[in-house]
């Protein structure tokens, strides 16, 4: 499906949902997800554009995956679309994560059995497998881009800092330039940025922390909280937990320690974005109010975390494109998604090495290979196969 196809809304966002429903494992599996899904079912983008998507997203703050999602929604059917993509994208999760903040009180959540999530991670592993193998093979198209990947999937492995990520992005464009022989890289374009979405982002940073310093409300608190931390990290909801664990519980002492622990581990059992862990967070904080202020209060979370990165898509994407037409920028593109693709392999690896190497774990991430291969099996239907697995065997 290229770009001159028209795209019914309600069928791109159905994909979303399958997306949403299907995606297990931190945002290095989303992407393979998505790969599956959206490039290789539906050919909504091709796999060299999904990986553009993905550096792109990994040099800004905030949910890389979110914000991947949102860009191929924009792409395909404009900013409303876009919106829309996060809203199914992220809604089914942040309502379970609202309603577990309600359930804590009435249920021994700490010992609800996990047996039957045991396969949930080596299903995992066979998506981001299957996409780093498919993204790859796309993107080494020569000698450099080959070295590219395997120095990125060397010092990705060894170095798992946050800052090391888009540095490693950047370098590879830089010296996909430089080995670039070519004249007149760096023609003029015509560029319209949308100010106001980045007048927004400021701006709304801004007004919620003089917002804290004159109004004494949980809510206040939790959305400029959630909204500083949307803004602030680079990595996803995995480097997100220290900043909301030193503040939330440690700080301001909205949850304790088990609670949180609690949140945390049942969020890795659910698809989507892990940065639904907020409305879990802001849900517990405003326990013992009314019921519509602890929903308030986990939705407001919920926004404030998500905002920001969708405030910069919007910013970012439209210049991305026309950004994409300058030659030097097409050069650099090519080692900006050599280095993506052996962080996407790494990723595959680490995926790996943490679920363990037992048979039963290798054998469920070769089962789902095979079915991903086929192209005729869907996202959640594959992790119920996977979660039957678990609870049955």
């Amino acid at each position: 499906m290229n770009s001159a196809t028209p795209v019914k809304t309600t069928t791109f966002l159905k994909d979303v949902l399958i997306c949403s429903l299907g995606a297990y494992g931190g945002p290095e599996a989303h992407i393979g997800v998505f790969q599956d899904q959206l490039v290789s079912k539906k050919n909504y983008l091709d796999e060299e554009e999904l990986i553009e998507l993905v550096a792109l997203c990994s040099i800004l703050p905030g949910p890389t995956s979110t914000q991947t999602i949102v860009a191929v929604g924009y792409k395909t059917g404009g900013p409303l679309l876009g919106f829309l993509t996060m809203v199914v994208w992220a809604l089914p999760v942040l309502m379970i994560m609202s309603a577990l903040s309600f359930l804590y009180g009435f249920l021994a959540l700490r010992d609800l059995p996990l047996d039957g999530l045991r396969y949930i991670g080596p299903m995992a592993v066979g998506f981001i497998v299957l996409a780093a193998f498919r993204i790859g093979r796309k993107v080494v198209t020569d000698r450099l881009t080959l070295a590219l990947m395997l120095v990125s999937f060397t010092v990705t492995y060894y170095v798992r800092s946050p800052w090391i990520f888009p540095l490693l992005l950047l370098l590879g464009g830089g010296v996909s330039v430089a080995a670039s022989r070519e004249k007149d890289l760096w023609q003029r374009v015509k560029i319209h940025p949308p100010w106001g979405f980045l007048a927004a982002f400021f701006g709304l940073a801004a007004l919620s922390l003089a917002a804290t310093l004159l109004i004494d409300d949980t809510l206040v608190h939790l959305f400029e909280s959630f909204y500083r931390y949307g803004y602030l990290v680079f990595g996803g909801g995995q480097v997100v937990v220290p900043l909301m664990y030193s503040e939330m519980v440690e700080l301001r002492e909205y949850v304790s320690h088990p609670e949180f622990l609690t949140g945390y581990g049942l969020v890795q059992g659910l698809p989507g974005p892990m940065f639904s862990f907020s409305a879990y967070i802001g849900g517990m904080a405003a326990r013992g109010t009314t019921v519509l202020y602890q929903l308030t209060a986990a939705f407001v979370s919920g926004l404030g975390i998500f905002l920001p990165g969708l405030l910069l898509i919007y910013f970012i994407y439209p210049l991305w494109e026309a950004l994409k037409k300058i030659r030097g920028i097409r050069i650099s593109l090519r080692g900006i998604n050599a280095v993506a693709a052996g962080m996407i392999a790494v990723a595959a690896l680490v995926l790996l090495e943490k679920n363990g190497l037992s048979p039963g774990n290798l054998l469920a991430t070769v089962l789902t290979l095979g079915l991903l291969a086929t192209k005729k099996i869907p996202a959640p239907l594959i992790v119920i196969l996977a979660l039957l697995a678990g609870f049955v065997l």
